[in-house]
């Protein structure tokens, strides 16, 4: 079973659900197809070179990583709040930035991104509409969420605030978990 660990800025899961797991936890997302899914992310999303990207929920950085391989003119901002998870992170992409911060809590000035990624983090919040607030806080107007995840309704994107939300893709990971990739704009 799943354990959150509490620390004094809040509870969070680990990846795998457990501390202890952290070494074997890129591994089993190579095996368990995550690349795959966020080479679909990173094509719906048509990331331009210069763009200020943030990724809310980075993990050990395989998103970032495969967007700053892709596009490299990026500047990529990661947030999550497992210190050993942004270590790993840290590593593979060097002139990343990545923060111990939570998605209800960004700490980034209103307007400061012009896309938000995301890939399977927002089913983890327990007040998703909070952490999509904050995404539309930091946004520039006009700036873009792209997120992939299990159980994905457009109307939290909506109660947010934000609009033109698009399904963008679906599919099954690991052969049975329903997902949806969608997007949407801040006004």
């Amino acid at each position: 079973m799943p354990k959150l660990r509490h620390t004094p800025d809040g509870d969070y899961l680990p990846g795998l659900g457990r501390a202890w797991l952290m070494p074997l936890y890129d591994p089993l997302s190579r095996l368990l197809g995550a690349g795959r899914l966020h080479r679909r992310l990173l094509d719906a999303a048509g990331v331009e070179p210069g763009a200020r990207v943030l990724e809310i929920g980075c993990g050990t950085g395989n998103l970032s990583a495969a967007l700053v391989r892709r596009t490299p003119a990026v500047k990529v901002v990661g947030i999550d709040p497992d210190r050993a998870a942004l270590a790993r992170a840290r590593r593979k992409v060097p002139d990343g930035e990545f923060r111990h911060a939570w998605a209800a809590d960004l700490p980034l000035p209103d307007g400061a991104v012009d896309v938000v990624l995301s890939s399977l983090m927002l089913h983890h919040l327990d007040d998703p509409v909070a952490g999509l607030r904050e995404v539309a806080r930091v946004l520039a107007p006009g700036g873009r969420l792209h997120i992939v995840d299990f159980h994905l309704d457009p109307a939290l994107l909506t109660a947010a605030g934000l609009t033109a939300v698009t399904e963008t893709g679906q599919g099954r990971l690991y052969g049975r978990l329903p997902y949806r990739l969608l997007s949407a704009t801040r006004p």
